[in-house]
């Protein structure tokens, strides 16, 4: 390998994912380098691998930076910056840090407000820009946050889908005392328990067609497990919690879970919808007004990264109970993808950048 040459796992079609030399790339007088340590394969990158360009643009550029087509994937994580521009100042090289993937449209009201999510175009680190499956990546300097030394770098690859939790979790009102119900207990659904947990939820209701991971749901702290191929989940639900849950949290994204969680909520009870629906739902409107049900979608998160690293820096998340496995860089379609698509035991799966 040359010194202008790394490796990286790049997204050139569905199905096809190539670990391959690319260049190292530049940085801009408003950028960072950063080396990365551990990286987190995320369910969107998973839904590129087999139905993709999602939000790869490939028809045209991304506005914002005019990236397109062949794209480094990889937006949950951690490294130590290895190059600053030269008008960042609020970093050093040698940081310890994780990475807010999101971009901002500096033209956007929606930054003037702080509610920099809802800003458009919407564009993600390793999706609308080369990522973080690669020894180095570059991103913009206002996405960086630094890391305590004692939290590891394998934490830090879990603290991008641990605020799409945390985010989810506030998002829905939740208050201490209160029940939850999440469908699905994939990564996100499994944080949105730990997120749950934090925030003080009492009863915690997960439903998952997979058995395995909803022993994993039990371990880090669910207080029932239901598995959503058996009969009439919401009276289930409902002859546990008299009137029904007070917050739903669907996970899965898809017309069983919206209908049966919809179906356990409390009159006046609100549904959360975290997961990219892949297909749309219909819905029974005139239910929703006469329960008075709150129905609301959110996207990634805003304003949390430091709260989010800090409670899994003290413990109160330890998300790093949800690693499954460590793999390589060039085990990243064989040991990484393929698994995630085809084993449910498997949850969360970071690649060691330089193992």
């Amino acid at each position: 390998m040359s010194s202008k040459t790394m490796k990286a796992a790049r997204w050139h079609a569905a199905k096809d994912i190539r670990v391959e030399e690319t260049e190292i790339p530049t940085t801009g007088s408003k950028q960072v380098k950063i080396e990365v340590q551990f990286a987190g394969i995320c369910g969107s990158d998973l839904h590129e691998y087999t139905h993709g360009p999602m939000l790869i643009p490939v028809e045209k550029p991304y506005p914002l930076n005019g990236h397109q087509g062949v794209t480094t994937l990889g937006h949950e994580f951690a490294g130590i910056i290895s190059e600053i521009g030269e008008e960042v100042k609020h970093l050093k090289i040698g940081d310890r840090v994780v990475v807010e993937p999101l971009f901002k449209n500096p033209d956007s009201p929606f930054i003037t407000s702080g509610e920099y999510n809802l800003s458009e175009p919407l564009g993600f680190i390793g999706l609308t820009s080369n990522g973080g499956f690669a020894k180095y990546t570059v991103v913009e300097d206002y996405m960086v946050h630094k890391i305590p030394d004692s939290m590891s770098f394998e934490q830090g690859a879990l603290v991008e889908p641990a605020a799409v939790a945390v985010y989810a979790v506030l998002q829905s009102g939740l208050k201490m005392g209160q029940s939850c119900l999440i469908y699905g207990a994939g990564p996100i659904g499994l944080l949105c328990v730990q997120a749950a947990i934090a925030a003080g939820a009492a009863e915690i209701i997960v439903v998952d067609i997979a058995e395995k991971r909803l022993e994993k749901a039990k371990e880090i702290g669910a207080t029932t497990i239901i598995n959503g191929k058996s009969e009439n989940i919401p009276q289930q639900i409902k002859e546990l919690i008299t009137g029904g849950v007070d917050v739903f949290l669907d996970a899965a994204g898809v017309q069983a879970s919206f209908d049966g969680g919809i179906a356990s909520l409390k009159n006046g009870g609100t549904a959360v919808l975290v997961a990219l629906f892949g297909k749309p739902v219909t819905h029974d409107a005139f239910d929703q007004v006469v329960r008075e049900i709150t129905i609301k979608g959110i996207i990634a998160y805003r304003n949390i990264f430091p709260q989010v690293i800090k409670l899994i820096d003290l413990g109160r998340m330890p998300v790093e109970k949800l690693v499954t496995k460590r793999i390589t860089l060039d085990e990243i379609v064989t040991e990484g993808f393929e698994v995630l698509v085809s084993n449910p035991s498997q949850v969360k799966i970071l690649i060691d950048i330089n193992g």
